[in-house]
């Protein structure tokens, strides 16, 4: 292990990565760069820096950056062009985070001559594969060092005695401890373990720090009007805002309106099924009006082209290949089809709802003269269907007539 001369360690100073710290120094007596990264998950980060200063990092090897822009308009904001979901419900708030968090990582392993990166996520789920990939995509000759693949602490208890014996502060809360592993940035925040291990056992609605329960929403709703350009919220209201500060207000709107909570049992990349809880207020607003934006703005074989990728782009995102060749080809396609996606989306939030309550573009492919109901002046002539319609039963009537039928 003496080959590892310099380690960028991503570092949240709690139990896991605090151990991961001294377990480093320990068996591979190197040099230790800590690297902590703010995505909005609300927490006070300095701490951090303290810890770290604490158990000898250098103070020119402590990195604590904001990256809640980057994150937002380099990372969410293309996502949601593509519409993505994963399995039909996830808006992929963990999965998203990963990518930057391996880029700005590997940016300071070159920056510090560092030839080993580190990280805390466990061999049983989807963030050892999403940091790795990420890694090896961005500097393929980088070492890798993950610390739950490798010791035998494999439980809090172990952790605990590991960093009493090694003198490692450990913050133990008072009161009330949250039982569940959460997960938090600008998108989202999740919730396993606990009680959420059972999937029949529903979740307690102390649980939920973001959103009030639709039960306890208002009784009057909340209209907002959202301002798009190429596929991208510009502003609120009439507000022009930065990517960060949109999702920031629109969090703020859906959480008061009990907006984007989620019960799920997903299909982790490892193979093994995974119930975990989500609430992601603002991305559940942004999916919904993104795709009123398109309906009165895209071509009708280009928003179907885009629905028919969008699971195979959700997968790579899930999936870590977030640095991929074809993830970044069909990004390319996507942006280029978000051009027209310009105009004004109305929404109304009313008890967990996200209700689409108007839209308008320039670019609107919508014509009033030919979509109406009363008479149309000739603008389409509804003989024509006629024809098409036997044109498009043509083969039917064929395997008909041969009996296929």
């Amino acid at each position: 292990m003496s080959d590892v001369k310099k380690v960028v360690l991503a570092y949240s100073g709690g139990l896991d990565t605090s151990v991961i710290l001294k377990w480093l120094q320990d068996v591979y007596q190197c040099e230790i760069v800590t690297f902590t990264a703010d995505l909005g998950q609300g927490e006070e980060l300095e701490p951090a820096r303290q810890k770290a200063r604490m158990a000898g990092i250098k103070p020119e090897n402590i990195f604590i950056e904001d990256l809640r822009e980057e994150f937002v308009r380099d990372f969410v904001f293309p996502m949601f062009r593509a519409n993505a979901i994963y399995e039909g419900e996830y808006l992929l708030g963990t999965s998203i985070a990963r990518p930057l968090i391996a880029k700005r990582q590997i940016e300071i392993a070159v920056q510090t001559g560092a030839d080993a990166v580190s990280h805390g996520a466990t061999g049983k789920g989807n963030d050892q594969v999403r940091f790795e990939l990420g890694a090896y995509a961005l500097k393929p000759d980088i070492k890798i060092i993950a610390p739950w693949r490798e010791w035998d602490l494999l439980s809090r208890e172990k952790l605990l005695a590991y960093a009493e014996q090694h003198g490692i502060p450990v913050e133990m809360k008072r009161g009330a401890k949250s039982p569940y592993s959460m997960d938090a940035n600008l998108l989202h925040i999740s919730y396993e373990g606990g009680v959420l291990e059972d999937p029949w056992n529903e979740p307690e609605e102390p649980m939920w720090r973001w959103s009030v329960s639709p039960e306890h929403a208002p009784d009057q709703p909340r209209y907002i009007e959202l301002g798009y350009r190429n596929g991208d919220i510009v502003s609120i209201d009439g507000e022009a805002l930065t990517p960060a500060a949109v999702l920031t207000k629109l969090n703020q709107l859906g959480g008061e309106h009990g907006i984007g909570r989620l019960d799920l049992v997903e299909n982790r990349y490892v193979g093994m099924k995974s119930r975990g809880c989500y609430e992601t207020p603002g991305g559940t607003i942004m999916l919904k009006a993104h795709r009123a934006m398109e309906s009165l703005t895209l071509d009708r074989e280009v928003a179907h082209l885009k629905d028919d990728l969008m699971p195979r782009y959700a997968a790579l995102v899930y999936n870590g290949y977030w640095w991929s060749p074809e993830r970044e080809m069909l990004q390319t396609l996507i942006d280029a089809s978000q051009a027209p996606v310009n105009g004004t989306v109305r929404v109304k939030l009313y008890k967990g709802n996200v209700i689409i309550a108007g839209r308008k573009s320039d670019d609107s492919l919508f014509d009033m003269n030919i979509a109406t109901f009363e008479d149309d002046a000739g603008a389409y002539d509804q003989k024509d269907a006629g024809g098409f319609i036997k044109l498009n039963a043509l083969r039917m009537r064929i395997a008909a007539l041969k009996g296929r039928r």
